[in-house]
């Protein structure tokens, strides 16, 4: 009897592939032909099903589906710490639009997200959902970095260095989206930026458009109360409301943040299918509010986890957003049990990629999804002993302990380290960037002295 082809055999000790709910597999194998997963089984009957090309021991480790980062910004990776310790509006208003006005172009854009990408695949992430300009150029940086991504088709009513006018917003993204139409990493959303940002007008055709390419919308609701507060003067409603009355509030929605929400309004969020994407460390540092992820959950909303962009984070560490969403749901919630750590992984894995539409491809280890896949070892000395591997990964482990990292079936990480990334440049480049943002922050926040004798 001849065995089956197959390019790689991935054998761990404990593989967590989320569905099924709570399990974990021990001693087992996961086949990998053509990108995509053949098969997960035990390892002793992989090796007498499967010639694999290559085999690969991972020992003492937990293999988890590729973490999703359902919400960043990745190329204010490069605006790191420019800003901090600030409430959300001034902080945008007085440091990151200055800054972005001033330096904001294509080379931006590629180097910042080349730099977001090298730090989300060390951390044992292998898919984001970004939200910027040049969406374009960012497509093209992920695909350069080997990184899954969906890339937002980013609307909002002023004009910046990607488009000058709403129109032009329409127009370049609906290129942009053809452009990528059918790729096998790179997919798109529409990306209203806020419903502080984005006019009623903006957004009947951003439903349109999601109607007629078929894809989700991304958008921060709910952050503030500051916001809740600005839309009753301004449009004599909350902004959910708005967008209900909009068409907006939908099965394609993924709402960011949501950290000011109402009963009634949960249980409309439930009813339209909306996805909940918790940011709770960008949260924390703005201090926005507490998004009450026990109450979605048990609402039936599905909740995906981002780390949102690093200039209000600071970092894309999916797995310490987890440790942070799993203790916060339990603060918030004043229930030790909500939120446990199975829970959590399932966040950031598969209930990120429901919130960017993937869940048929990505966000579980199962039989014919793509081979997005993380290890993580679990042989530190200060991860000893191991009692639940999944409770390490949450509560004890961090992204440092991440090993080895595939997408598509593809080794993007290797014993820690980058494959075929040159990390010395990265850092250069973002060097270079922070002495022009150090300009620009200071001629922005200059005193105005004209006309002063």
């Amino acid at each position: 009897m001849s065995l089956e082809r197959i390019d790689s055999l991935i054998e761990a000790r404990w593989i967590a592939p989320v569905v099924p709910a709570g399990v974990v597999l021990e001693g087992h194998a996961v086949a990998v032909r053509d990108g995509r997963i053949v098969a997960v089984l035990p390892a002793e009957q992989a090796q007498t099903r499967f010639a694999a090309d290559q085999r690969v021991d991972l020992g003492d480790h937990l293999l988890i589906p590729g973490l999703v980062n359902a919400h960043t910004h990745a190329a204010m990776t490069l605006m790191r710490g420019l800003a901090d310790d600030l409430a959300l509006m001034p902080w945008l208003t007085k440091h990151i639009w200055p800054v972005e006005g001033a330096l904001m172009s294509a080379d931006f854009v590629r180097d910042g997200v080349e730099l977001a990408a090298a730090e989300m695949l060390r951390g044992g992430v292998t898919c984001c959902q970004d939200m910027y300009f040049f969406p374009d150029v960012a497509a093209a940086g992920f695909e350069r970095m080997g990184m899954r991504a969906t890339v937002g088709l980013i609307v909002i009513e002023f004009p910046s260095a990607w488009a000058g006018t709403i129109d032009e917003y329409f127009e370049k993204g609906t290129r942009v989206h053809d452009q990528w139409r059918g790729h096998p990493l790179i997919s798109t959303s529409l990306a209203p930026h806020a419903p502080y940002t984005v006019s009623d007008q903006s957004f009947k055709r951003i439903r349109t458009l999601s109607d007629q390419f078929d894809i989700r919308i991304q958008c921060h609701v709910h952050e503030t109360a500051q916001e809740i507060a600005d839309s009753k003067r301004d449009h004599n409603e909350r902004p959910l409301a708005r967008l209900k009355r909009l068409g907006v509030l939908s099965e394609a929605l993924t709402a960011v943040h949501m950290t000011q929400l109402s009963d009634s309004e949960i249980e409309q969020c439930a009813r339209a299918g909306v996805v909940v994407v918790h940011c709770p460390e960008s949260n924390l540092k703005l201090a926005s509010g507490f998004c009450p992820v026990a109450r979605l959950l048990d609402a039936g909303i599905q909740v995906g986890l981002g780390t949102d962009g690093c200039a209000s984070n600071n970092d894309l560490d999916l797995l310490g957003e987890a440790r942070t969403a799993a203790f916060l749901g339990k603060g918030v919630s004043q229930d030790p049990s909500q939120l446990d750590a199975h829970q959590a992984l399932r966040m950031a894995t598969l209930g990120s990629a429901l919130a960017l539409g993937l869940q048929d491809s990505i966000g579980s280890i199962e039989a014919g999804k793509w081979a997005d896949l993380t290890a993580v070892s679990l042989s530190a000395l200060e991860l000893q002993p191991v009692y639940n591997p999944v409770s390490h990964l949450i509560y004890a482990a961090g992204r440092q302990h991440v090993s080895d990292v595939w997408v598509a079936g593809k080794r993007r990480v290797a014993a820690g380290v980058l494959q075929g990334i040159d990390q010395a440049a990265l850092a250069a480049k973002a060097r270079r960037w922070a002495v022009r943002a150090r300009s620009a922050q200071a001629a922005a926040n200059a005193p105005d002295t004209q006309g002063q004798a």
